[in-house]
């Protein structure tokens, strides 16, 4: 049995390319400067959990098996009588990977759900908040492989964010991109 540890492939990656390229497009003086990814959050709210209990297990269950790690049922916050809501009822599901699986689950994002979305042309790249942040949706969750199409009970989206610890909009997108994801409007390299 081998005493290597195991590295994803994006890690590697951005230890060994994007690193680099970030220092020398944005003039870094230390390799502490460069940003990088910290975590990875994806949240899911349930339409119709407050009538139907099971739909809020059954998203925690989808969740749980796209991400790799077990997801939680979030809960809401207040009373809301217009929609029946009562305080700390389950209504959606969410997880926050880091380190190993993040990376991992970024992977499978970029070579294998993204190209799973019907006429797909990149993502938008508009969607940065200002803090280096970036967070965008998916409507179906049967893009992942991980989802058995025949038990879908009902579609629902997730939003995913991605959380850097650069300064900008710009570093974050040039970050983003260096590692591999599939922006609007750009070139494919081997096209």
């Amino acid at each position: 049995m081998s005493n290597t540890k195991y590295t994803p492939r994006l890690q590697k990656k951005y230890q060994e390319e994007v690193k680099s390229a970030l220092m020398k497009k944005f003039n870094y003086k230390s390799v502490m400067q460069v940003p990088r990814l910290v975590k990875i959050c994806l949240n899911q709210g349930i339409n119709g959990a407050v009538g139907d209990k099971k739909l809020v297990d059954i998203a925690v269950d989808e969740m749980t098996r796209i991400s790799g790690q077990k997801a939680i049922a979030t809960m809401s916050k207040k009373d809301i009588s217009n929609f029946k809501l009562r305080k700390n009822m389950p209504i959606g599901a969410r997880v926050t990977l880091r380190a190993t699986n993040m990376y991992d689950f970024l992977d499978r994002l970029i070579a294998v759900s993204l190209p799973r979305v019907r006429d797909f042309k990149g993502v938008n790249e508009k969607a940065f908040d200002g803090r280096g942040n970036y967070t965008m949706g998916i409507t179906e969750q049967i893009i992942f492989p991980e989802i058995d199409i025949d038990k879908v009970t009902k579609m629902s989206g997730m939003d995913i964010t991605f959380v850097t610890t650069a300064n900008t909009n710009e570093e974050a997108y040039e970050l983003l991109k260096e590692m591999g994801m599939p922006f609007k409007g750009m070139k494919k390299d081997n096209q």
